[in-house]
């Protein structure tokens, strides 16, 4: 491992492609030493050797699944080892939470796909873009604690805003209105949720009618930055949409490349020291939740 106590230090999970991997290259570029972590250690190692091409050779890829416990602890324990602090925190790595179906016989067209969400889906959706970033946030805490201006960047969608969800009384429960916003509030919103995808009831409860796994655990990740932000507010934290980027999550349907949808993300993750902590980016400004 190269010398790295003078550089700031990033981890960026789910770097191996789309944003993410825009991501690792844009903080490289800016001579910030970059760990990229995926799942798939083929297309993980694949992934650097595509940046050493471009001449950004201070990235190392690390396996990381942030649904497997034991996975989050062996990437902190590397951390620890190799770097002994955290400065940049993306939480990248994301899943749709619903099966695109696709008619075969035809060529594929924006009218041959439908998204179906199963309780499998959403509890997977869930597990990922929630609590997975929830298990490796807490593991690296320390690590960022240490960094003389940490940074959490949480990659958020628009679709995560409360106005996408029918009921007001749901929606109460995420924006704090009225109660303290807590992490156990978060907890139980997400699990009433599966419970509700498990028993039928999305419609009969107020829950978003379509993408709805993804909807909430967007909408639960905005309401953890926040909690996070207002736990440790010497942690710069904040959630950040992309905007509709062109990646394999969406089938290749967004409208700006990946490029485009990084810089927006790296932006935030080098915001100045002292800068908004807390708040959501959607289109490059500070909107609501």
């Amino acid at each position: 491992m190269k010398e790295t106590k003078s550089r700031r230090i990033a981890v960026v999970t789910g770097g191996n492609k789309g944003i993410g991997l825009e991501i690792c290259k844009q903080l490289a570029s800016a001579r910030i030493f970059v760990v990229l972590a995926a799942r798939d250690v083929q297309r993980g190692n694949r992934a650097v050797e595509e940046l050493r091409g471009f001449g950004l050779t201070d990235v190392v890829f690390h396996q990381l699944d942030v649904l497997d416990p034991a996975s989050i602890s062996v990437l902190a324990d590397f951390l620890v080892k190799e770097f002994g602090r955290v400065d940049i925190l993306v939480n990248n790595a994301g899943v749709l939470g619903a099966r695109m179906i696709v008619d075969a016989d035809r060529p594929l067209t924006g009218d041959d796909e439908l998204l179906v969400m199963t309780p499998e889906t959403a509890e997977h959706c869930l597990g990922t873009n929630y609590y997975g970033v929830k298990r490796l946030t807490i593991a690296i805490l320390p690590l960022l604690q240490l960094s003389d201006s940490p940074r959490i960047v949480n990659v958020s969608s628009g679709h995560g805003r409360l106005q996408f969800i029918p009921n007001e009384k749901l929606r109460d429960e995420l924006s704090g209105v009225n109660s303290h916003l807590t992490e156990e509030t978060v907890d139980n919103f997400v699990e009433r949720f599966l419970e509700a995808v498990k028993g039928g009831r999305i419609d009969a409860e107020g829950w978003p009618p379509v993408g709805s796994a993804y909807i909430i655990s967007k909408a639960a990740l905005n309401a953890y930055t926040r909690i996070m932000a207002a736990k440790y507010p010497e942690i710069t934290t904040n959630a950040v949409c992309p905007g509709h980027t062109v990646t394999d999550l969406n089938g290749q349907t967004g409208t700006q490349t990946a490029e485009e949808g990084g810089k927006r993300l790296v932006a935030v993750a080098l915001l100045p020291h002292g800068g908004p902590s807390g708040v959501f980016y959607y289109h490059g400004e500070v909107t609501a939740f």
